[in-house]
């Protein structure tokens, strides 16, 4: 299996309605990738994922450049599935791509939300809609 398919060991959550997951990848980076509810519809789930190691100083949003997006991406495409396998009641999901050091936030979309752009279709059949707003991505179950 290539770089480019290759999905990393997930440690999922004890208990399934945590929603919270970590991997590791083999640079030794962990990530945590977190489903938070909203506080006026349970139904509704932010998806914040990042790098938590020591080194980063708690920037929960930072940016790597070790070779292994692909595995991270693909890793976390299997993890988002899992979670609305263990939450099929769960209709709406959000994407934040905050942007990196530097970059221009009142550009349309940063190289984060183009990447997570590329993947929503791997997460998502046709029977959800994606509406895209610059730097947020919503992702809504049809009717």
């Amino acid at each position: 299996m290539s770089a480019y398919d290759k999905i990393l060991p997930i440690e999922y959550p004890a208990i399934k309605s945590a929603g919270l997951y970590y991997f590791n990848t083999p640079s030794g980076l962990r990530y945590e990738v977190r489903f938070g509810r909203r506080q006026d519809n349970i139904l509704h789930a932010s998806i914040v994922f990042g790098v938590i190691n020591d080194e980063f100083e708690g920037e929960e949003y930072v940016t790597t450049n070790r070779g292994e997006v692909f595995q991270v991406m693909n890793t976390i495409v299997d993890i988002v599935k899992d979670f609305i396998k263990q939450h099929p009641k769960v209709c709406i999901y959000e994407f934040n791509a905050v942007g990196r050091d530097g970059e221009n936030e009142t550009k349309a979309e940063n190289a984060r939300m183009h990447l997570y752009k590329r993947y929503l279709p791997k997460i998502y059949d046709k029977t959800w809609n994606f509406k895209i707003d610059g730097n947020y991505a919503l992702v809504t179950k049809k009717d």
